[in-house]
C-alpha cells in the first residue's frame, strides 16, 4: 500500500529534529517529533545534496521524501530526499544561498579588501542613534583618541525600512570622505539582524571606496556584510578599538622613533663624513696646491740632505786641515821660537847658522818668541868636530861662508 500510493511517495513532514546521528557510511538517521507523535527518518548518502546545512538537535525542519516499511523492525519510516529549515531555517537557507552567490561573484575575495588606516581624523558610524552600540563606539573612540571626529548617520537597523536606510548612510558618509566607516548594530535574533544579510547592503559595502568595518551583533553572529567588509569586528566596541588608535601608545612611541631617527642620522652623518674625508684626500692628491707642497717638501728634504752632506764633508776637511796644521806647526819657525829657540840674522836679513858667518864687532839681530834683540858680536868661538876643542876666528869670515843661505834652513850644496 505504501509503495503503490502516489501521495505517500511525495510527502513533506514538519517537526523537530531528535536523535540525529551521522553514520560513517554517510547516511543520516534522525527522528521527527511534534506534540502528537514521532516518526523515524533516514537520509541516504546519495541524497545528501538535498541538505544545505548540518542538522542538530532541536531544529525545526520540513522533510520531503517517501514513506515506506522497514521490514526487519516491522515499522514504517520516512526516507528523506530534501530537508529545509522551518521559519528561521528558511532565512538561514536564504542566507546560505546569497552567501554562495556573492562568494562566486568574488565579493569576498581578499584582493578587494582595503587596508584600515592606522591614524584617522574622521570616523563614520552607520547605526541606530539609540542603543548600546553607538554609546560604546563613541565612548571607546573618545577614550582612545579624543581628537578623532565622529560622524554618526542615524540609520534604521531593523524592519522593512532598514535596508534603504543603511545603504543611504553608507553612501552619505562616503561622500563626506571619512577615513574609516563602522556599519553595524547591537545583538539580536536572526530576524533582527536580517537587514545586514540583504544583497543591497552587501553591494553598498562592497562598492564603498572608504574602508568599512562591520560590527553586527555579538561575537557569534555572522552576517553577509561580515564577509564583504574590509574588516570584521566581533562587536561594536571591538570595531571602535580597531578603527581608532590609542593616542597614548602613539605618544609613547614617539620617543622610540626619535631614538631610531637620531641613530639613523648619526650613522648617515658618519658615513657622509667618511665619504667627504675620502674625497678630500683624493682631491688633495690631484690638487696643484698639494703637488706644489709636495715638491716643496721634497726640495726641503733634498736641502737638508745636501746640508748634512756638506757638514760631513766640512768636518772631514777640518779634520784633515787640523792634521796639516799640526804638521806645519812642526816646521814653523814661530813654534820653534815658542819652544825656547831663537833666530839669528845679520843686518841684511841672512840667517846665521854658523859661527864662521860672523865677525867680531858685527851687528846682528836675534829673534825670540816675543820680539827681537839687536846685538853686537864681541867674540866668536867655534867648535871643531864636537870634541870641545876651540880656536879663535879671524876678523874675516872664510870666503865659503860669506854667501850663506838667506832662507831659514837653507844650505849651500
Amino acid at each position: 500500500m505504501f509503495t503503490q500510493d502516489y501521495l505517500l511517495r511525495s510527502l513533506f513532514v514538519k517537526g523537530e529534529v531528535s536523535n540525529c546521528k551521522y553514520h560513517s557510511s554517510g547516511h543520516i538517521y534522525f527522528t521527527l517529533k511534534d506534540l502528537k507523535g514521532t516518526i523515524s527518518c533516514v537520509m541516504f548518502a546519495g541524497s545528501r545534496s538535498g541538505l544545505s546545512f548540518r542538522m542538530s538537535e532541536g531544529q525545526q525542519v520540513i522533510v520531503g521524501g517517501t514513506v515506506d516499511v522497514y521490514e526487519r523492525d516491522g515499522k514504517y519510516q520516512l526516507y528523506a530526499k530534501q530537508i529545509m529549515l522551518d521559519g528561521s531555517g528558511q532565512l538561514y537557507e536564504r542566507y546560505e544561498a546569497l552567501k554562495r552567490e556573492l562568494e562566486e561573484a568574488g565579493m569576498f575575495a581578499r584582493e578587494y579588501k582595503q587596508p584600515i588606516p592606522r591614524l584617522i581624523r574622521t570616523l563614520g558610524v552607520v547605526t541606530a542613534d539609540t542603543g548600546a552600540a553607538v554609546r560604546d563606539i563613541i565612548q571607546i573612540a573618545r577614550r582612545r583618541n579624543p581628537y578623532v571626529q565622529i560622524l554618526l548617520y542615524p540609520a534604521i537597523v531593523q524592519g522593512e525600512a532598514a535596508v534603504p536606510s543603511i545603504v543611504n548612510g553608507i553612501r552619505a558618509l562616503e561622500k563626506l570622505r571619512v577615513d574609516v566607516m563602522i556599519v553595524g548594530r547591537g545583538g539580536g535574533s536572526i530576524e533582527d539582524l536580517w537587514a545586514f544579510n540583504e544583497r543591497a547592503v552587501a553591494q553598498a559595502v562592497f562598492d564603498c571606496r572608504v574602508p568599512v568595518i562591520s560590527a553586527v551583533g555579538h561575537e557569534t553572529d555572522i552576517t553577509i556584510i561580515d564577509y564583504v567588509a574590509d574588516l570584521r569586528a566581533p562587536t561594536p566596541s571591538a570595531a571602535a578599538e580597531l578603527a581608532v588608535a590609542d593616542i597614548r601608545e602613539i605618544l609613547g612611541s614617539f620617543g622610540v622613533y626619535r631614538d631610531r631617527l637620531n641613530r639613523a642620522m648619526e650613522r648617515k652623518l658618519a658615513q657622509t663624513r667618511r665619504l667627504a674625508e675620502n674625497r678630500a684626500l683624493r682631491l688633495k692628491t690631484v690638487s696643484p696646491v698639494y703637488r706644489i707642497r709636495q715638491k716643496k717638501m721634497e726640495a726641503l728634504s733634498a736641502e737638508e740632505k745636501l746640508q748634512a752632506r756638506m757638514s760631513r764633508l766640512l768636518d772631514k776637511r777640518r779634520q784633515k786641515m787640523a792634521v796639516y796644521i799640526e804638521r806645519m806647526k812642526g816646521l814653523s819657525p814661530l813654534e820653534r821660537l815658542n819652544g825656547g829657540y831663537s833666530y839669528v840674522e845679520d843686518k841684511e836679513g841672512r840667517n846665521i847658522r854658523s859661527a864662521g858667518q860672523v865677525l867680531e864687532g858685527q851687528d846682528i839681530l836675534i829673534r825670540v818668541s816675543d820680539g827681537r834683540i839687536e846685538a853686537k858680536v864681541t867674540g866668536v868661538t867655534r867648535e871643531v868636530n864636537g870634541m870641545g876643542r876651540e880656536r879663535q876666528m879671524g876678523n874675516k869670515l872664510p870666503e865659503t861662508e860669506q854667501d850663506g843661505p838667506k832662507m831659514p834652513g837653507a844650505r849651500r850644496l
